[in-house]
């Protein structure tokens, strides 16, 4: 039997951000981080869906700082994303997921 390796999982995970120069134009769509903080933030967040990108939103700050601030951005990003029949679900305390036209999330209750 195998001695079981000492692993780091917070410098492995933590490494996973780390790529080298990369070019992303052959890509057909991108996953963006965006943090969900102001009233600037929710087009931003339209743009990317309308481009055919995948946003992982946080809203971890703002839904402990302004719940009802939080609730109509929500709100009107969901109207946007209806409109290009895209999909929108809560993935984590902390995060949404947002997809454009066409691409759906499997959502689950366990």
């Amino acid at each position: 039997m195998s001695k079981p390796e000492n692993v780091d999982i917070e410098e492995f995970l933590n490494n996973l951000d780390v790529s080298e120069e990369a070019m992303y134009e052959d890509a057909d769509a991108l996953v963006k981080p965006i943090t969900l903080a102001r009233d600037q933030d929710v087009p931003v967040v339209v743009n990317e869906l309308k481009q055919g990108n995948i946003v992982l939103m946080n809203i971890a700050d703002l839904s402990k700082r302004n719940p009802v601030k939080l609730k109509e951005y929500i709100n009107t990003i969901k109207g946007e994303v209806n409109g290009i029949n895209g999909d929108i679900a809560r993935i984590s305390p902390e995060r949404v997921l947002i997809t454009p036209a066409k691409v759906k999330i499997i959502k689950r209750r366990e």
